[in-house]
């Protein structure tokens, strides 16, 4: 299945319009999206499909979830939260299952230990197959034992070409990929991710699941 994740940037990044021409450029079986805000909800009425968004508490952008084909409503996990005085707002991670895989969609905290402690929370929740993608807003490795890191090997962030970070990513367990690109970054300062996953054979993902040496 072709799978895209995508940071819209909010208020001043990518609209409805982008998004649209995007599914009608790319044509995913499944399109996740982060700092959605709630324009976004009206996506249906311009390209079919469904969509689910999840508003973060405290945040007027949430998380998204579009598919051409039929879409059970998400779960939104509850993730970890710092306890340091003046924290934000707690983050959600929106998980829903699509094409026989169990997706969870991310926009995981700026902290790089908290980053990590909910990518673990998340983890411990999936069984297999499985893929955690989005803006995980993690610098250097992102390691979850039974996971691979499957997303693209390219720089997904920054401002203008000066300095570019691998923010955007997908650890998956169980699953094959086929392929991870990075397009072109459009009206945000995220480039979208494309993948093509698909569960893995059953002794396959049996071997996943044993792995501890993710990379």
């Amino acid at each position: 299945m072709r799978v895209i994740s995508w940071n819209l940037l909010r208020l001043v990044g990518a609209g409805i319009e982008d998004v649209a021409a995007l599914v009608a450029q790319q044509k995913p079986d499944i399109l996740f999206m982060q700092e959605a805000m709630a324009a976004m909800e009206a996506l249906p009425t311009m390209i079919g499909g469904r969509l689910h968004r999840t508003r973060l508490p405290g945040r007027i952008y949430g998380l998204a979830v579009w598919s051409p084909h039929p879409l059970s409503p998400p779960t939104a996990v509850r993730l970890p939260v710092s306890a340091m005085p003046g924290r934000l707002p707690p983050r959600l991670a929106q998980v829903v299952k699509s094409g026989g895989i169990t997706f969870a969609n991310v926009h995981l905290s700026h902290g790089q230990v908290l980053n990590r402690l909910q990518l673990m929370r998340i983890a411990r929740g999936l069984g297999a197959p499985a893929a955690v993608i989005g803006d995980y807003n993690a610098v250097g490795p992102t390691v979850v034992p039974g996971f691979r890191d499957v997303g693209p090997r390219e720089r997904t962030h920054g401002a203008g070409e000066v300095l570019m970070f691998r923010l955007d990513r997908c650890l998956a367990r169980g699953v094959v990929c086929a392929e991870a690109r990075a397009l072109e970054r459009g009206a945000s300062d995220h480039r979208p991710i494309l993948l093509e996953l698909e569960p893995a054979p059953v002794s396959a993902a049996i071997s996943d699941g044993l792995d501890r040496d993710v990379a």
